[in-house]
């Protein structure tokens, strides 16, 4: 009987052996994603709903119109929320999940819906921090935990606006700009092509703007700097410092 139970005893401490290497293994090549600081949204996939706008179309004039506000959210916006819909209601182990969670692990799904659930629950998920990071009679200096962020690693607001601008207008083609909490605890300005979210590659997003044409060529046309300036009138510091305390 001792002997019995000293064998089983081997046996398991061997299993768990083998199963801490695996998972170190798998940590160290990336197999096993890494979890985001928080939560970003916690918007659900299943199905995706298209929230109304929290202001009316014509309240962040004149920096963004109103007919660009209603095209944006119900005819951009509600199109992605469409097709994640149809994406995911093909598989049904994809249902009950959150966009994040989706997003977060690409690889790992059917591909047969992989670029639709990366581009419409991108452009889910983009869109809708995006208005709630906006507001009437917005912008101003930032404040709270925000402006300490900006100050200690960007060197000031004016510093801080240039770089993330610059970015924004280098984006070829369509994209985002962002500024991002990283893996490491760290903060950084980057843009990403198309829908992709930050969260595909393990970064948090505090705060972004859309430099899809979309987003400001009836008022702007061609003039994406000018619109990229304009848009800090806008900016929910208040929001901005909420998701930044999600992400710490």
């Amino acid at each position: 009987m001792r002997f019995w139970k000293r064998s089983m005893s081997v046996c398991l401490g061997a299993v768990l052996v083998l199963l801490l290497v695996t998972v170190q293994a798998n940590w160290q090549r990336g197999a096993i994603a890494q979890p985001l600081p928080a939560t970003v949204s916690g918007l659900s996939a299943s199905p995706a709903e298209l929230l109304p706008l929290p202001y009316a179309y014509d309240a962040l004039e004149p920096y963004i119109d109103a007919e660009t506000m209603r095209l944006h959210h119900d005819m951009h916006h509600a199109s992605y929320v469409t097709k994640l819909n149809e994406a995911v209601q093909k598989h049904s182990e994809l249902q009950g999940q959150t966009v994040e969670a989706l997003l977060s692990n690409l690889d790992a799904l059917p591909e047969d819906v992989r670029t639709a659930i990366r581009n419409n629950g991108g452009g889910h998920l983009n869109h809708t921090m995006f208005w709630q990071i906006m507001k009437p009679d917005g912008g101003g200096e930032p404040m709270g935990a925000i402006a300490t962020v900006i100050n200690e690693n960007f060197g000031g607001f004016e510093a801080f606006k240039q770089t993330f601008n610059q970015a924004g207008a280098d984006r070829f083609g369509s994209g985002w700009v962002w500024l991002v909490r990283n893996a490491q605890g760290g903060f950084e300005i980057i843009s990403t092509p198309n829908q992709d979210s930050p969260v595909m590659v393990g970064t948090y997003p505090i705060m972004g703007n859309d430099v899809w044409e979309h987003a400001y060529y009836l008022a702007y046309r061609n003039r994406r700097p000018e619109y990229l300036s304009s848009w800090w009138n806008v900016v929910n510091w208040e929001e901005i410092n909420r998701r930044l305390a999600a992400a710490s």
